[in-house]
């Protein structure tokens, strides 16, 4: 049987590196309802009620609250969803991205 001449490349010394973490922080405002921030943390973030409730105290009392670390994807697109679902309610809410 004759060669078709493609050779396989090796790429083994090519270094893959590991993508950055971000963390999600909701800053505090003096409108938003504690309970639309836990829903806000249970709903987008999938956090259980004792998490969401500490989260939302740490953001009333120390005036924010890191959320969780992610990717940047999964990070900027669940604080676009806080930010969307804040305006729909008529909520001030912000949170940031920054790098971990």
């Amino acid at each position: 049987m004759a060669q078709s001449g493609t050779k396989t490349l090796n790429r083994s010394d090519e270094k893959l590196k590991e993508p950055e973490d971000y963390r999600v922080i909701l800053l505090n405002d003096d409108f938003t309802t504690m309970d639309f921030v836990v829903e806000i943390l249970m709903v987008i973030f999938h956090k259980n009620i004792e998490e969401a409730n500490r989260i939302m105290l740490d953001v009333h009392q120390k005036g924010r609250g890191v959320v969780g670390v992610y990717s940047w994807d999964i990070a900027a697109t669940r604080a676009e969803q806080v930010h969307k679902a804040a305006t729909e309610n008529e909520f001030p809410l912000r949170c940031i991205v920054e790098r971990a």
